[in-house]
């Protein structure tokens, strides 16, 4: 069993009596769904458009919200926004948080997006590690704040979050359901994040072309495989990024 520090995250407490209310109002997935573990959503413009991701924990008389850091200020600020009149307090915390691969040790939980990404502890403290967990996220295309999944851009389904259990289509309203909803009642989607293999490299965010033509981004890489944002009708055949070859996995 493996279990490594994770210093890049924000915790935020939220309390009150209104907080289940609160969060099913605003988030992507169903709240009580926490009676089962860790929830895995997101918050949306009203456009549709992707701002946050984070983890949702069952704490007591309180619900934590952990979230990549450089999210948190933005973040904290538009659910005190929200906030109106709910009973409703929203603090930062300096909860540690550690993650690992093997068996769930106890008071953990495991991460919903994927089994093969292990598990998420809230309150002990992890040492330095060593696993490479940008290969685990390539291997089974999962998006990343901040590189794949970027604020007021992405479109959540586009990013998978269908796949990774992150929105719940039952649920009822939230901010930015309506766009979610339509996209979902396509009948395929145009554009989206899928994996590629890669013959040479090239460095992150750099332009894929297509005979020439635009056809999306290349994101994160791990060996002969990454990450791209992809124009399904031109990901087809030898795709160039600088000069690397790219072809759909």
């Amino acid at each position: 069993m493996t279990a490594e520090a994770v210093t890049d995250r924000q915790i935020l407490d939220i309390s009150g009596a209104d907080r289940v209310d609160f969060l099913q109002g605003l988030v992507t997935n169903d709240v009580a769904k926490l009676a089962d573990g860790l929830v895995y959503a997101a918050l949306l413009s009203p456009q549709g458009k992707y701002l946050a991701d984070f983890f949702l924990i069952p704490h007591g008389d309180s619900i934590l919200l952990d979230v990549d850091e450089r999210l948190a200020p933005g973040l904290l600020k538009r659910l005190s926004m929200y906030r109106l009149r709910a009973d409703v307090q929203i603090a930062p915390s300096d909860l540690p948080v550690t993650r690992g691969l093997g068996p769930i040790p106890d008071g953990a939980y495991a991460d919903p997006r994927h089994p093969e990404l292990g598990w998420r502890h809230y309150g002990a403290t992890g040492a330095p590690g060593h696993t490479d967990w940008d290969a685990l996220r390539v291997q089974h295309q999962i998006p990343q704040s901040g590189i794949e999944l970027l604020p007021d851009e992405s479109y959540i389904l586009e990013m998978g979050f269908e796949r990774l259990n992150g929105v719940d289509f039952k649920k009822g309203c939230y901010v930015g359901q309506e766009v979610t909803a339509r996209m979902k009642h396509k009948t395929e989607l145009r554009k989206g994040l899928a994996q590629v293999h890669i013959d040479g490299t090239a460095p992150e965010g750099t332009a894929i072309t297509s005979d020439g033509k635009p056809a999306g981004t290349l994101h994160t890489s791990a060996g002969d495989k990454a990450l791209a944002y992809l124009r399904f009708d031109r990901a087809k055949g030898a795709l160039k990024a600088d000069t690397a070859t790219l072809t759909l996995s």
